[in-house]
């Protein structure tokens, strides 16, 4: 189905780029989505008096809770009370914001930006704000200055409370609201989350020498019980690991400094090619500016500003939505450079505005026989584990359109490098670095 010599051509010699090892969650910088938030708030001064976060904004200075109206069935006018009391003892600038989000809608589905457009209303001073999150039942906080107090691990940890499971929605801000104040966010992050790697219990090994039930042991129930627990038990279960995975690479997507926001990409996977560009045009200044200021490890300002350089080349000479992603996937590893100890995963190698990838995973086309390793977002991996075809960027071989990875590495920069799945992960085997040695204009040339 998929397939092309120039993705599979010596294999041997490719390695996919690897995420570093476990860490710790880092502290969250909101630099980009503060840009993103200050540049729609500033639009248009006549508007933005009247806007959403304004309002929300203006009636936090009343009150440190904020319940849209459409919620006050979930969080009535006492439980609101309680929550503000709750916060006042704390003596820290606490404050509940709580807004049905759906993508869309005024902060784009994303908790995130709406604490940074709120933030930026209240003027900006240091705060804390606790958002629904984007699950059901789920909470979010982002705080300035970034890690004063451990917020967003106090809200992640509550998502992974056993004794939070069905607990109303203010019920789990009143918990994060204690753990942000005992300043324990971190560690009851980890102790909620400390059985997902817990070793399998002893006697259930299929080990040699494991201890296996008696072959003479029956289940006990009904047969009706019996099969509803075998059907519906794994499907819980697969429902529940699924949840955590998602959560857990949120969590990671927020702790990297200076990553892309999910809504830039959402936002560009509906563009057409015009607005994409006018798009990938405001990404790569951003990425300059950041560059310019930043005051890190001089090797990686240089790197990003590498890649601040190239991403301008790609956008200057690009034909299509390829090689306005290829600005998108420069832009990462310039910002990559910028905010990441150790290399963070690449772009989405199906379909680079998904956004950055979750994991490596092999994957072989159908009709193929050899085997890749390819970096993939959450819903490209979910499709290549039901044997379905995932959603891929398409190109055009001729008359007709193709997955990108199908035309000829000779006429594609991005086919040669999977947007960055396909580098060796050697230093100096960047996107950037290709850009820049003509790799990019020769294939222009040659297509």
């Amino acid at each position: 189905m998929y397939g092309s010599t120039s993705v599979f051509t010596d294999l041997r010699h490719r390695r996919p780029r690897r995420a570093g090892a476990r860490r710790r969650m880092p502290a969250v910088a909101g630099a980009v989505v503060s840009a993103l938030a200050l540049v729609w708030c500033a639009a248009s001064p006549g508007a933005a008096a009247g806007s959403p976060g304004q309002k929300i904004a203006d009636a936090l200075r009343r009150s440190p809770v904020y319940v849209d109206p459409s919620l006050d069935s979930a969080v009535g006018g006492a439980a609101q009370r309680q929550l503000a009391e709750r916060i006042r003892g704390t003596h820290l600038p606490i404050r509940v914001v709580l807004v049905p989000l759906v993508e869309g809608d005024s902060w784009g589905g994303d908790p995130a930006q709406l604490a940074e457009v709120v933030h930026d209303r209240m003027g900006g001073d240091p705060s804390i704000i606790i958002t629904l999150g984007e699950f059901h039942d789920d909470i979010a906080a982002r705080e300035w200055p970034t890690g004063a107090h451990q917020a967003q691990q106090a809200a992640a940890a509550v998502f992974h409370q056993s004794d939070m499971e069905g607990a109303g929605t203010a019920r789990r801000v009143e918990r994060a609201i204690d753990i942000i104040a005992a300043g324990d966010g971190e560690k009851e992050y980890e102790k909620a989350t400390a059985d997902l790697n817990a070793p399998a219990p002893s006697g259930t090994s299929d080990e040699p020498g494991a201890a296996r039930p008696s072959e003479h042991s029956k289940p006990s129930g009904s047969p009706v019980v019996r099969a509803v627990t075998l059907v519906a038990g794994p499907l819980l279960l697969l429902g529940a690991v699924g949840l955590l995975w998602r959560r857990r690479a949120r969590v990671r997507d927020l702790a990297t400094p200076f990553a892309l926001p999910r809504s830039v990409f959402a936002a560009a996977r509906r563009a057409d090619e015009a607005e994409l560009r006018d798009r990938a045009a405001a990404e790569v200044v951003r990425l300059g500016e950041e560059a310019r200021a930043a005051q890190g490890d001089p090797q990686a300002v240089g790197r990003a500003l590498d890649a601040y350089s190239a991403a301008g080349t790609v956008l200057d000479r690009a034909r299509g939505v390829p090689d306005l992603a290829g600005v998108f996937a420069l832009v990462a590893e310039g910002r990559a450079a910028l905010g990441a100890e150790e290399a963070p995963l690449p772009l989405c190698f199906f379909h680079p505005l998904h956004g950055p990838a979750a994991r490596v995973l092999p994957w072989r086309p159908l009709g193929r026989r050899e085997e890749l390793r390819v970096a993939a977002c959450e819903s490209c991996v979910r499709a290549i584990r039901s044997r379905r075809a995932p959603e891929v960027l398409t190109d055009r071989r001729g008359d007709r359109p193709v997955p990108y990875f199908e035309v000829d590495a000779a006429h594609s920069l991005w086919a040669a490098t999977g947007y960055g799945s396909l580098l060796s992960g050697e230093p100096d085997d960047s996107l950037a670095a290709r850009v820049q040695r003509g790799d990019f204009t020769r294939t222009l040339d040659a297509s």
